[in-house]
């Protein structure tokens, strides 16, 4: 870790690296334009808290009208109740004796809900939390794709009687992931058609849920490549992005943004330049994220020390603390010489750092914890 930055920041030449840097005007551009279309459609903003796990970002979100978080640990969770936010969904089952008991502790703090799809996870939280003699709101889980967690879609009736017959339970709505818009790769055409369906069976699902006399005031739709098509489906009333605040080389390759959007990059330097077509460089697995599902198919998009990609150049792989930088562009590559990575998955790169530079054109102006890491 590096120390405190000095009055004035830091030339970024003389951090140390590897370092985790944030473009704060393409972020703040980010946060200006997210808020504002899903604002426009009259929907509530409420950004995944993992992608930064930093409050100081967290706090940027709030000033752009975010209404609360998403987590997806107690430990988001708790950094976010300890610093005063006051509405904070858990979307992930809280399933084991450990985290039943957090739930039912953090719910008498109030301001939380948690997202369930079966009675087997939801019984032991009910039993609990009668027993402390508090109420659990929860959102009902429905997978609209992805077949991950959540009900299908022609069985959350079902489920929904059958969870808000237990005690202490209290239904605020209904959540999806709609993580499968992923597959569609560069077809950015079938991935809004299909957000734009996963919003629309989502809302389907709440009115049936209402003519059984269910309240379903929350319809939650959730992902940065579905946050132009799913938020816009008439009747949903939030949505939960959370990689739009920085981008990634994932989210370039979706179309979901260009590369000056995107506000994370790894700083690093050339170490080794022994064989022709490689040249190793001081940020590895610990420093990136290898997320296998991401569509840029390498660690991360190579860019000069001012964040503009190169050609001819690839992070095709890693050891802990060695990344691999190969093609043609190598030769013009000498031991010293400084690049940054955007990484293929900002969320998964967030959780490999214990702080982050907000960078301001070519100087580090503010350094900040990141918490409620693994």
């Amino acid at each position: 870790m590096t120390a405190d930055l000095p009055p004035g920041g830091l030339p970024l030449d003389e951090l140390p690296t590897p370092a985790l840097l944030i473009d704060r005007a393409r972020m703040e551009a980010n946060l200006t334009a997210v808020a504002g279309s899903i604002g426009a459609a009259g929907v509530a903003l409420r950004p995944h808290f993992k992608t930064s796990k930093c409050l100081a970002v967290a706090r940027r979100q709030l000033a752009h009208g975010a209404i609360g978080f998403t987590c997806a640990t107690p430990a988001e969770v708790t950094l976010l109740q300890d610093a005063g936010v006051e509405d904070v969904l858990w979307a992930h089952q809280p399933v084991g004796p450990a985290k039943v008991a957090f739930a039912v502790r953090a719910m008498a703090r109030g301001g939380l809900t948690v997202a369930l799809d079966s009675t087997e996870a939801a019984e032991p939280l009910s039993e609990a939390a009668a027993g402390a003699g508090v109420t659990v709101p929860f959102v009902l889980e429905v997978d609209t794709g992805l077949h991950r967690a959540g009900v299908d879609p022609d069985r959350a009736v079902r489920t929904a009687a059958a969870l808000t017959a237990l005690p202490a339970l209290e239904m605020r709505g209904v959540l999806t992931h709609e993580g499968h818009l992923a597959a569609h790769g560069s077809d950015r055409a079938g991935l809004e058609a299909a957000g734009a369906l996963a919003g629309r069976t989502l809302v389907q699902i709440a009115k049936a849920l209402r003519a059984e006399g269910h309240e379903c005031p929350l319809v939650s739709v959730g992902s940065t490549p579905g946050a132009t098509s799913a938020p816009f489906a008439e009747g949903v009333t939030e949505a939960r992005p959370g990689t739009y605040v920085y981008f990634d080389a994932n989210q370039v390759g979706l179309g979901s943004a260009q590369i000056d959007q995107c506000a994370q990059t790894v700083l690093t330097r050339v170490v080794s330049a022994q064989r022709p077509g490689t040249v190793i460089v001081d940020a590895g697995i610990k420093a990136m994220s290898s997320d296998s599902i991401a569509t840029a198919g390498t660690l991360g998009i190579v860019c000069d020390a001012a964040g503009a990609p190169l050609d001819g150049l690839a992070f095709t792989g890693g050891n802990e603390e060695h990344g691999y930088i190969t093609g043609p562009g190598t030769s013009g590559l000498r031991v010293g010489d400084p690049l940054r990575i955007v990484p293929n998955h900002a969320c998964g790169t967030t959780n490999m750092w214990s702080a982050l530079h907000f960078v301001d054109g070519d100087r580090a102006v503010e350094r900040h914890p990141i918490e409620a890491r693994h």
